[in-house]
């Protein structure tokens, strides 16, 4: 009964928008044309926080299940060498994959073999909650981040 109600919570968390406003909304107040725009100030784009958001959920669905596992180098591969996508399609790629992945962690957390307190595939002593309690937590972090760029740059 434990692991449903957490996984249950964890599920609101991971869909995002519990206590602020969730990624589907902000994206929809932002064009790919501003997507590469940085905020006076500010050294990312929105378009370089929502890759490193993506790419750090995907590292992490793939550490938890994939067959095989090779550790991104930090920071380089975690953030992009651009501060746009280079075309519209490869932005509406980005978020769709995002989207994507983030169904594939919800089934994983659904799946009924899944334990909360299992070791995952690629672990050593990191456990499925802690990997599912991370991709939770800078999500959030970073979907703080997106609203700031976005008020900043008047979107909002």
């Amino acid at each position: 009964m434990a692991q449903k109600l957490l996984k249950e919570q964890l599920l609101r968390h991971l869909h995002g928008g519990e206590a602020f406003k969730n990624v589907e909304d902000l994206l929809e107040d932002i064009s790919y044309k501003k997507s590469g725009e940085r905020p006076v100030g500010l050294p990312y784009s929105f378009y370089e926080v929502f890759y490193h958001m993506a790419y750090a959920q995907k590292d992490i669905l793939n550490f938890c299940l994939a067959e095989s596992y090779a550790m991104p180098s930090w920071p380089k591969d975690y953030w992009p060498a651009e501060k746009k996508a280079k075309t519209k399609e490869e932005w509406k790629s980005l978020v769709s994959e995002f989207f994507e992945d983030r169904k594939l962690l919800m089934a994983f957390i659904e799946d009924e073999n899944t334990d909360l307190l299992q070791v995952v595939k690629h672990g050593e002593e990191q456990r499925v909650l802690r990997e599912l309690m991370l991709v939770i937590e800078h999500n959030a972090y970073h979907t703080g981040q997106l609203a700031i760029i976005l008020r900043l740059l008047g979107l909002i």
